[in-house]
């Protein structure tokens, strides 16, 4: 078996998603129902989601608002756009009466996808490395549970992968060329 070394071990991914919270300070609890009633671009539907929905196209971006005033930001590509997106919501809400301010804005999730060019078989997958999980009739692809960096990695024997849990991009950097040296070394892949 032919090993690599560590700078080989490298593969290009692109960032499909970033997810960030943001904690705002409030006079009162935001009204929900008045913000369906005054803006577009926003759904409200309580029966089936405490949050409202709100939709902005430039950064592209949805939110998720609650009535506390703490909201989710999901669809980001970059993160100097989650300020963005967080600063045009609170002004969205402030020309509506609020008196909403101070977003404060931390990154959660960055979410990868990258193909690693090889076949991966999944059921020996789950039987050479540890913290994998793998139900091929409940969900195509493997879970594998990275304890360092903290990421789990679905994989799927395409070769495809979808890193989550990082919470900022360096993480990502260091896990993929990791997976690939665990992948190789438990010879679960058709490339090694």
């Amino acid at each position: 078996m032919e090993h690599h070394r560590e700078d080989d071990l490298r593969c290009s991914y692109k960032v499909v998603n970033i997810v960030a919270t943001v904690i705002t300070e409030i006079d009162a609890s935001i009204d929900l129902n008045q913000i369906i009633q005054e803006l577009s671009n926003v759904e409200y539907h309580p029966d089936r989601f405490p949050g409202l929905i709100m939709r902005i196209e430039n950064p592209h971006a949805t939110l998720l608002i609650f009535s506390s005033g703490k909201m989710v930001i999901t669809g980001l590509k970059k993160t100097v756009d989650a300020n963005l997106a967080a600063q045009q919501a609170v002004e969205k809400l402030q020309n509506i009466g609020f008196n909403i301010k101070n977003p404060k804005v931390t990154i959660q999730n960055f979410v990868a996808t990258s193909s690693l060019n090889i076949n991966v078989d999944l059921n020996m997958l789950t039987i050479m490395m540890d913290n994998v999980m793998y139900e091929p009739e409940v969900f195509p692809a493997a879970i594998y549970k990275m304890p360092v960096p903290k990421v789990v990695f679905l994989i799927f024997s395409s070769g495809k992968i979808v890193c989550l849990g990082a919470k900022v991009k360096e993480t990502i950097d260091e896990a993929i060329p990791i997976l690939i040296k665990q992948l190789s070394e438990s010879e679960v892949t058709d490339l090694f």
